[in-house]
């Protein structure tokens, strides 16, 4: 089961009708690898860190990007650690992926300079699969989706849940979310007040 790719399926259609914080869903795609990985016994969460696993990666390129750069040695990289730099620009590559692989595509007509606009899902299987998980309102999908601003908060508690791998995946990205959102609340308050102060001549 791909977790990523079915929420960056999901988080598409989401986006032409409400934006989506790219950073937010970048750190939500981050640990659904994670816990791809885990399920495929590629990795694994030994307390709150990531450790290299016994099984193959699943055939899948940005899965096996993100396996090949896993820490192999202690001190092992936390699951914090791994959400922060996995995340860095994901939603931007399962975007072109999405692209490359037929599943997304840009409106016609558009001009070269417009280019950088939204793609636009294709009817595609991949697309019913995604957005039937979505609708059958599966915990873990849920959460992730959550996170990344794709939904409100699912009804259930995540503390509910009963993998200890899982409840640290989605306590490290709800984390780091809301760090995230807190840096560009500081940064908007830091920006309007430098807009007083230029607009008050100073």
């Amino acid at each position: 089961m791909n977790t990523a790719r079915d929420l960056a399926i999901v988080a598409l259609a989401a986006a032409q009708d409400r934006p989506l914080e790219q950073g937010d869903l970048s750190l939500a795609l981050a640990a659904s690898e994670l816990l791809d990985l885990v399920e495929a016994g590629a990795l694994a969460v030994d307390g709150d860190h990531v450790v290299p696993g016994a099984q193959s990666v699943p055939v899948d390129p940005l899965l096996t990007e993100a396996a090949a750069t896993v820490v192999r040695q202690e001190p092992y990289e936390s699951v914090e650690d791994w959400l922060w730099r996995r995340g860095r620009g994901l939603s931007a590559a399962y975007d072109s992926a999405l692209e490359q692989e037929g599943l997304s595509a840009r409106p016609r007509g558009l001009r070269i300079a417009q280019r950088a606009g939204h793609a636009e899902l294709v009817d595609s299987p991949e697309r019913h699969r995604a957005e039937a998980r979505r609708a059958s309102g599966e915990p873990v999908f849920a959460a992730l989706a959550a996170a990344a601003g794709i939904q409100d908060e699912p009804a259930g508690d995540a503390a509910d849940l009963t993998d200890d791998t899982v409840t640290t995946v989605l306590a490290a990205v709800g984390d780091a979310v809301m760090e995230l959102e807190a840096v560009r609340q500081r940064r908007a308050i830091e920006s309007a007040a430098f807009d007083n102060v230029w607009r008050g001549g100073v």
